[in-house]
């Protein structure tokens, strides 16, 4: 069978119903990128991150036919799961205590090495355009933005991080959201 080279996102979803294996080879190539970069910016560390890709790409194709197109895109219907994966994995009890337990050495080369595993997905989820549709946010929702779904903040750590109001938090994500759907929209 010959790989697949462009698939609008209805045909995508289509073969993923089927089980078609070279749709989710098409999936991986032309999404595990951003995926990853979601996932390394939460978890931190690439051993952990490619733990929590893998993961994530076993719960796509277990899982597809929950995917709902009224309710979105399946881009963001993956990276909610990517998201999702890597906070549950960060807030384990286990990786928990593994973190505390490493010697300050390993925390400095953790912090380094994370850095330098981040350059390349930034680079391709450049490439699909998610800056520049973040960018059309106003910086205070750009900010609640990458703090809730990149950086793995919970509502309540935002509003502690942020000073504000839980509920003024909750008002502002849902606004940012919303233009964000609304940008999105714009570029199909």
């Amino acid at each position: 069978m010959s790989p697949i080279r462009n698939l609008s996102e209805e045909t995508l979803i289509e073969l993923l119903l089927k089980r078609d294996r070279r749709a989710f080879n098409y999936l991986y190539d032309n999404y595990s990128g951003a995926l990853y970069g979601v996932v390394i910016r939460i978890v931190l560390y690439k051993n952990y991150a490619d733990e929590v890709i893998q993961n994530v790409f076993v719960k796509i194709w277990n899982n597809i036919d929950q995917f709902d197109q009224q309710k979105g895109r399946v881009y963001t219907w993956m990276l909610n799961i990517a998201r999702n994966a890597s906070i549950d994995y960060i807030k384990s009890k286990g990786v928990k205590n593994e973190q505390k337990n490493q010697s300050l050495p390993d925390v400095v080369n953790r912090t380094e090495s994370a850095s330098y595993a981040v350059t390349e997905p930034q680079e391709k989820t450049d490439v699909i355009g998610v800056k520049e549709v973040l960018n059309a946010l106003k910086p205070e929702w750009r900010t609640l933005i990458d703090l809730a779904y990149y950086q793995g903040y919970t509502q309540k750590e935002i509003a502690e991080e942020l000073d504000l109001p839980i509920g003024t938090v909750k008002t502002r994500v849902r606004a940012a959201l919303l233009q964000l759907k609304q940008v999105l929209n714009e570029y199909q």
